[in-house]
């Protein structure tokens, strides 16, 4: 069998198929599975800082709001400390994580203040993670916030966390900026080791029946694969950096493009939740085989060779290819 192991955020993976960050990952069990079907590295689900925020002001209303109401109330409350208002539960499954599995355990992060973010990244690296990733989920609705007002913000949590950490830093972004390459140049110039391509940002619904607005996950599919895929195959050979692409890996055909695009992982949620952790497995051996068969003795040997650098079609993955695509599915449904 050839050479799975590929290297990312400088740890070496021995596969490159890396479980996102989901429900299989925020669990002992799941991790434990995954890691036995042979993952390449586990990605944690985030910790939201509007969550532990949250928390600690409910707990602070109901304090104040017996205290208020009943002296007595003061000496029955246990100090604030005994309360799980902080991160502690998530950085316990990071340190039991590394005592689990064998695979490097990716701490993720999803904060909304430069201080939450380098606060929690700090006690994530103590917690013994062997990377971040920085999961900047932003959604530009404010009128008054400009393209450049959004792009400094990224900048300035990578600069801030950078500072402040010595791990392996990987930047999960969405695909919505006007210049994907220069943005991910200003994201690396600021001190990330990786680029995750890309956030799937989930869209509300309306009930047309109730006219509410639900939120509801839908499951990615193998269709999803191209965005990033072109980006990977863009960016890879131009700059120095990890490339990870994340959304529509189900099949080791998909994993297989990833690499040949140029990504040094392939990251995984939807896949492994439809078909278990042991889909990693079957991931693998896909992949195997299909090296075996396409003679390749390493994912190194295969890596970004048909990235658009590489490729003797570099126009397939700009404007070129969209011209191209609509002239053949017209001659197709003309024939």
């Amino acid at each position: 069998m050839g050479d799975l192991s590929s290297r990312y955020l400088g740890l070496t993976l021995r596969s490159p198929v890396v479980a996102s960050a989901g429900p299989l990952t925020g669990r002992l069990d799941g991790l434990a599975a995954l890691d036995e079907a042979g993952v390449g590295a586990v990605v944690l689900p985030s910790l939201f800082e509007e969550q532990l925020t949250h928390d600690q002001l409910q707990l602070d209303a109901m304090l104040r709001q017996s205290g208020e109401a009943f002296a007595e109330a003061l000496s029955f409350f246990p100090d604030l400390s005994d309360y799980n208002t902080g991160p502690d539960q998530y950085l316990d499954l990071i340190a039991d994580a590394k005592q689990r599995v064998d695979c490097p355990v990716i701490a993720s992060l999803n904060g909304t203040t430069v201080g939450g973010w380098v606060h929690y990244a700090k006690l994530a690296e103590e917690a013994g993670a062997d990377a971040l990733e920085l999961n900047i989920y932003l959604v530009a609705a404010d009128f008054d916030v400009t393209a450049a007002d959004v792009e400094q913000r990224y900048v300035d949590v990578v600069s801030a966390v950078r500072r402040e950490t010595g791990i392996p830093l990987a930047v999960k972004i969405g695909s919505q900026f006007t210049s994907i390459p220069a943005m991910a140049g200003k994201i690396v110039d600021a001190g990330a080791d990786g680029l995750v391509l890309f956030n799937r940002f989930y869209q509300p619904d309306i009930d047309i029946d109730t006219r509410e607005v639900e939120t509801n996950l839908v499951l990615s599919t193998s269709t999803e694969l191209r965005l990033p895929l072109r980006w990977i195959a863009i960016l890879y050979g131009r700059i120095h950096t990890s490339l990870a692409l994340t959304t529509g890996v189900h099949t080791a055909s998909d994993v297989a493009k990833s690499l040949l695009a140029g990504a040094d992982a392939a990251m995984t949620t939807s896949a492994v939740l439809k078909h278990g952790p042991g889909h990693v497995a079957t991931l693998n051996r896909g992949l195997a085989d299909w090296m075996e068969e396409g003679e390749y003795d390493s994912v190194a040997q295969l890596k970004g060779s048909v990235s658009q650098e590489a490729t003797a079609q570099p126009a397939a993955f700009e404007r070129a290819n969209y011209i191209e695509t609509l002239a053949s599915f017209a001659a197709l449904h003309d024939n």
